[in-house]
């Protein structure tokens, strides 16, 4: 009851004030708020004059005050400069509205209606109902509308349609800006507010990026310690305990550009590390556009389908090698969790699968001994899944082992290859893809012919609208089936007839590791793909490079008369 009667008291005290000025008297106790609530292209530097927008809406306002001035008691100004119009959720309109709902004020002038609201549903709602309701007089002095001294021109038809015109400009100005943006994009210009940590802006260019020697070494580090092994925390640990200064930090103590909305936080985190680590730019890449704001009214960032992302290559100098940025994505897919004060991860972390349910094979320790389980059997169900439980000390030689088998293998195929690459004729027609691509060429044909008579089977009456559709459906799903084997055999017979160089990456790949008699996360990362644990003990190794090791086995095999290669 008590808090009822301050708000009627308080609402009294609101209509007497609106008493004494009908009936004219004296000097009006009316609080001024030029609220100059503009559209600037950027945000002022720290330490800057407001924008010129600013100023002249401040002359402005203060010139029609001093005209004024036997009318008002104080003033006070409500600006939010580097905000548009459109944005209602700007820090000073806010603090305006709480101001006019608390019954602080009684009175906002603005320039014009395009600086108070661009969206013409809000500034109607405002002008039209809020303020009438607060009794807070509204002055608009670029279409002279006082809603004091002429309740009629608040009503005015100019006001809607003046709010429409500026809600409709304000559509077309972000329209046209979307368009530059999207052209710039697609021309390899980085339009970002600030250069990415590790870049600066070119000075003569601030759509091209150059490389900031300094930082760009605490990426390599930052790449490096994860490919070593080291969790994402604990390379944030690593940075923070030798005094590397997070990239906000870093910017500031060189004095480059920083958004003033990140915290100056000295110290790295894991999301900073997990930003470095997926980011494409570090590879000489520009990939832009994968945010946006839902829409000029709507200033809410929505992330975008990466398939709508803009792409544009080699568009600046490269740091990190794109198959490192390959390796490290691959990475951090893997379930490669760790406990909360743990740095380094461990040997097989993310490589481990149960053949059976598919799931995560887990690390556990039981006093001395170390081993592997499947993670269904150990915390979801037992009756889901069995054990499958290795030791660690057998997985690891069976491992090694396997490695050390295909590093052979490579060997012997890189032999094999620079033989037959120096003898004069090379057999290249492997009549495997030429059975196999006639054969897919049959069934996609026949797809086609069945799916053009479907139209005509239902216009005859054999089959219902519902079954034309789904089948319909389906003879499109086959077709896209079937044209992908075509274009990846086509592309294998193709990569066959230009032959295979003893160089091959795949080749490659194992065959520096011949000497292997330890085996180390890196060695994993670049060469295995993932390994299965069978409820037995057994294991299998699925390695990297499957499919063009086997292309090279055909390659052999085609060119060598009596001992064809078979590919592990």
């Amino acid at each position: 009851m008590r808090l009822r009667g301050i708000l009627l008291r308080k609402r009294f005290l609101f209509a007497q004030l609106w008493v004494k000025l009908s009936q004219g008297a004296g000097r009006l106790p009316w609080v001024s708020l030029p609220a100059t609530l503009h559209i600037v292209s950027r945000q002022p530097k720290e330490g800057k004059d407001d924008s010129n927008s600013v100023k002249n809406q401040r002359d402005l306002l203060n010139e029609y005050y001093e005209r004024h001035s036997d009318e008002f008691e104080s003033e006070d100004e409500y600006v939010d400069d580097g905000h548009t119009g459109t944005d209602a959720n700007r820090e000073n309109f806010q603090r305006l509205l709480a101001d006019v709902m608390s019954g602080k004020i009684n009175c906002v002038i603005v320039k014009d209606l395009s600086r108070f609201a661009r969206n013409y549903s809000d500034a109607g709602s405002l002008i039209e109902n809020l303020f009438v309701q607060m009794n807070v007089r509204f002055i608009s002095l670029a279409e002279n509308v006082d809603s004091y001294k002429d309740p009629d021109s608040v009503s005015n038809i100019i006001v809607p349609i003046t709010n429409v015109m500026n809600d409709n400009y304000c559509f077309q100005t972000s329209k046209k800006i979307r368009q530059v943006f999207d052209y710039k994009r697609r021309n390899g210009q980085y339009i970002g507010s600030f250069a990415p940590y590790g870049y600066v802006k070119h000075p003569k260019d601030k759509h091209q990026l150059i490389v900031d020697p300094d930082a760009a070494e605490t990426v390599k580090l930052v790449y490096s310690l994860l490919l070593q092994g080291t969790s994402k925390h604990g390379i944030a640990l690593y940075l923070n305990e030798h005094g590397i200064p997070s990239p906000t930090a870093y910017r500031r103590m060189k004095g480059l550009p920083c958004s003033s909305s990140v915290a100056d936080d000295p110290m790295w985190g894991s999301r900073m590390i997990h930003e470095i680590l997926t980011n494409p730019i570090y590879t000489g890449d520009l990939v832009q556009g994968r945010r946006r704001v839902k829409s000029y009214k709507v200033h809410q960032i929505e992330a975008v389908p990466e398939e709508e992302w803009v792409r544009v290559s080699d568009t600046h100098e490269a740091i990190i090698e794109h198959e490192t940025f390959d390796k490290v994505q691959g990475l951090l897919k893997r379930d490669t969790r760790t406990a909360p004060k743990k740095r380094e991860l461990h040997l097989f972390s993310g490589f481990l699968r149960c053949a059976d349910c598919g799931k995560a094979i887990t690390r556990s320790v039981s006093g001395k001994h170390v081993y592997y389980a499947c993670s269904t059997y150990k915390s979801r169900s037992r009756l889901a899944c069995s054990m499958h439980s290795i030791k660690h000390n057998r997985l690891e030689a069976a491992v090694l082992f396997a490695i050390q088998q295909q590093v052979h293998l490579a060997v012997s195929y890189s032999e094999l290859v620079a033989r037959i690459n120096s003898a004069p004729i090379k057999k290249s027609q492997s009549f495997r893809l030429d059975d196999l691509i006639a054969a897919k060429e049959r069934e996609l044909a026949k797809v086609t012919r069945y799916k053009q008579s479907l139209y005509q089977d239902w216009k005859d009456g054999e089959i219902t609208q519902q079954e034309y559709r789904d089948m319909k459906a389906d003879y499109e799903r086959q077709t896209i089936a079937l044209s992908d084997v075509l274009t990846r055999l086509t592309a294998e017979r193709t990569e066959l007839a230009n032959g295979v160089d003893k160089e091959h990456p795949a080749l490659v790949a194992f065959m520096k590791y011949q000497n292997i008699d330890k085996l180390t996360r890196d060695i994993l990362v670049e060469l295995v793909d993932h390994i299965k644990v069978y409820e037995n003990g057994n294991i299998s190794v699925k390695f990297k490079f499957a499919d063009e090791l086997r292309r090279i086995a055909e390659y052999i095999e085609i060119n060598t008369a009596d001992t064809p290669a078979q590919a592990v």
